[in-house]
């Protein structure tokens, strides 16, 4: 039943399914890898309007950022108002990337994912901050991370030295009388989710599933005996179709709030989103790239939000290794770099002006940011490359357009308008549709959020799928953090099965 952009439509009114993907990035096909190994006979649709899988914000060069461990971003360990260092959030997506692993060395291992040095690759993760203020707070986070299991393998320096010998583009050229401080973890990673979303449609399409690229879905409804109609457009012939699913997963990415709206659930009154479009500096140059072996991240100037945290990324594409700088923040009404600039005012309605409106009134200062952003010369942007990598030379960086990344607008515990740095799971209340929203830390924790999405929408089958669960996930329902013994066993499997120990 496998179909393809080229695959005539088959014929009958319907196409009926017991699942519908819509979006064929990294959450859909994690998603649709998971039921497909928990119920091999279910049926699957998935339907793409790109000509491919993993092209918009799974592509690694319009993900923001890759292998979100915690580790290296500081905005994840915020100083309290009593000094502290508080690190519940860092805990809290480190756990999510241990599932992450232990799910992708599972499909190493029964072959729904390839060779993992296709999608991942062992990099340090580096946190770099420089003055007195800033190399106070990273020496008492280093203390704080310290006394957790998650982070007890971390390393901390001010020399200029050591630093040089973990990331040599970071002190050549720099002031040797300055303060700098770093904090190191040597197991992080860098990971291609545009390859890692390839590989699993490639499983779904073998394991029978029904896609189809080239389709956009332009209606969601409900149909008189319970299931969802999905309007789909071919994108080439224009041609329409109509399916029906016992259950929907809306993972179009920036697409996914305009669904969800369209479909009419309760649940999405409320909810807006916030397009903040993204640029970085990119070098392919060897002479650079192959200076910098590492993830390393900074703070956030002071004003600015936590999605501007600068970083200096190693990366690994289709096997070649780059190097990007920034972000640059900006803005474009486009929910998807592939949308259009009616997406944002066609998102608004009475529902949820209100919380676009509290929003717009209480983040002032996020609208002078980004027009100051936007406004920033190319010699602006260079400078505050130059304050990580003082010898950078400007002929060996291009500036890329990244993805757009659609911040969730919603109303929180207390009815207040708030911007929400990061992802929403929405759901009906019978758990016959959901949909993801917002962004960051997103991709790395997709196994964490599609394993929650399981437990909301097929509760009454969780029991049932516990044991396969927990052969796909050893740590399914436990915390490393309590479990010491049982993090280093699982650190040390899943390294040597994602090749990470080499």
């Amino acid at each position: 039943m496998t179909q393809s952009a080229a695959t005539p439509e088959p014929s009958g009114p319907e196409n009926r399914y017991d699942v519908v993907l819509i979006g064929a990035g990294i959450m859909s096909t994690t998603l649709g890898s998971l039921l497909t190994e928990l119920e091999p006979n279910w049926s699957i649709g998935l339907f793409e309007q790109l000509d491919g899988a993993g092209q918009e914000s799974s592509d690694p060069w319009n993900n923001a950022g890759t292998g979100h461990a915690a580790l290296c971003e500081l905005n994840y360990t915020p100083r309290g108002k009593d000094g502290s260092i508080s690190t519940a959030k860092a805990q809290g997506i480190n756990e999510q990337f241990h599932v992450s692993r232990q799910l992708w060395s599972h499909w190493v291992d029964n072959g729904t994912l390839g060779d993992p040095r296709t999608f991942i690759n062992s990099l340090p993760h580096i946190s770099f901050v420089w003055g007195d203020e800033n190399a106070q707070y990273l020496k008492d986070r280093y203390e704080a991370m310290k006394a957790e299991p998650l982070f007890s393998h971390i390393q901390h320096t001010e020399d200029h030295d050591t630093i040089g010998s973990w990331a040599p583009l970071l002190t050549g050229g720099r002031e040797p009388s300055q303060r700098v401080a770093a904090s190191k973890f040597h197991d992080g990673t860098d990971v291609d989710f545009g390859t890692q979303s390839r590989q699993l449609a490639a499983h779904l399409q073998q394991a029978g599933a029904d896609i189809r690229y080239g389709h956009q879905v332009t209606g969601l409804s409900r149909g008189s005996d319970g299931r969802w109609v999905i309007t789909v457009k071919n994108t080439a012939t224009g041609k329409k179709l109509k399916a029906s699913a016992r259950f929907v997963f809306v993972g179009g990415g920036g697409g996914a709030l305009s669904l969800l709206q369209a479909s009419g659930i309760k649940e999405i009154a409320g909810f807006g989103g916030f397009p903040v479009s993204g640029k970085f500096l990119r070098t392919t140059d060897d002479a650079v790239a192959g200076q910098h072996h590492a993830k390393v991240y900074g703070l956030a100037s002071v004003g600015a939000p936590p999605m501007s945290v600068p970083h200096l990324d190693t990366r690994f594409v289709e096997g070649r290794r780059s190097l990007m700088f920034g972000p640059y923040a900006g803005f474009a009404p486009n929910f998807m770099k592939s949308g259009s600039f009616l997406d944002l005012p066609l998102s608004v309605r009475p529902h949820n002006i209100g919380t676009q409106l509290g929003v717009a009134k209480d983040n002032r200062d996020l609208v002078t940011y980004l027009l100051k952003e936007v406004t920033k010369s190319q010699r602006k942007k260079m400078e505050e490359l130059y304050r990580f990598f003082p010898n950078a030379a400007d002929d060996s960086w291009e500036m890329i357009t990244a993805g757009q990344r659609v911040q969730v607008m919603k109303r929180n515990e207390e009815g207040k308008a708030v911007l929400q740095f990061g992802t929403e799971l929405v759901s009906s209340a019978d758990g016959s549709i959901a949909g993801l929203l917002g962004a960051s830390p997103g991709a790395s924790t997709a196994p964490s959020i599609m394993l929650r999405l399981l437990e909301r929408c097929f509760g009454g089958l969780v029991d049932t799928w516990k044991p396969k669960l927990e052969a796909m996930v050893p740590s399914y329902g436990r915390l490393l953090n309590e479990e010491p013994q049982l993090l280093e066993e699982l650190s040390a499997s899943t390294a040597k099965t994602l090749r990470l120990d080499g």
